[in-house]
């Protein structure tokens, strides 16, 4: 017998539409699809690297765009 991998969802009561909506929760939440997607083409690791620090910058300039003070509205 399986043993169950956190990606199994039991239906209760012939509820399929419940239990379809918790496996795609639990599918969406490990991860999967995007490893998935991440590994359906090769990226060189320079691409690879220079995709991460823009993410990076991009997060700080929000991050510091959140604490900064509104503009004068005037």
């Amino acid at each position: 017998m399986k043993k169950p991998n956190g990606r199994s969802v039991t239906v209760y009561d012939n509820n399929v539409e419940q239990a379809l909506r918790k496996f795609k929760k639990k599918i969406n939440n490990s991860g999967l699809l995007q490893e998935l997607r991440e590994g359906e083409f090769y990226t060189k690791p320079t691409t690879a690297r220079k995709l991460k620090k823009s993410q990076a910058k991009n997060r700080w300039r929000k991050h510091l765009a959140a604490q900064s003070l509104p503009k004068k509205l005037y």
